[in-house]
């Protein structure tokens, strides 16, 4: 069974920083990318960052120049490194993990799908 747990978020002055990581674990292959999303209250779930097995990359323009997604392969991590954030990045942010490749152990076979975090609450206060 795999698994993302996320973890870094919290509470923060406008202006600060948060790092937020996510790791996948379980009988896992490869992961194709890897990405942030956020929900805030009343509003639907917006893609933040992205990035491929091979670091490209890719940003909502609201976090571009603030906000850098990276990857750590061999540990099928991601991280999202917030700077100079502001109140209207207030939301949870969700960890997705986009065509998993793993395999089931009790019988082997092996399979694709795409995983979601649990989600972790950023909160900046104006």
């Amino acid at each position: 069974q795999v698994q993302l747990v996320e973890s870094g978020g919290g509470l923060v002055q406008a202006g600060g920083s948060l790092r937020l990581s996510c790791a996948a674990s379980g009988s896992i292959f490869s992961i194709n990318a890897m990405g942030w999303y956020r929900q805030a209250p009343g509003k639907q779930r917006e893609l933040v960052a992205a990035i491929t097995g091979g670091g490209s990359t890719n940003y909502t323009d609201s976090v571009k120049g603030r906000f850098t997604i990276s990857r750590d392969n061999a540990k099928n991590t991601v991280y999202l490194q917030m700077n100079s954030l502001k109140p209207e990045d207030t939301a949870v942010y969700y960890c997705n993990a986009m065509g998993v490749v793993a395999t089931i152990r009790s019988t082997g076979n092996i399979y694709e799908r795409d995983y979601w975090g649990q989600g972790t609450q950023v909160t900046v206060s104006s």
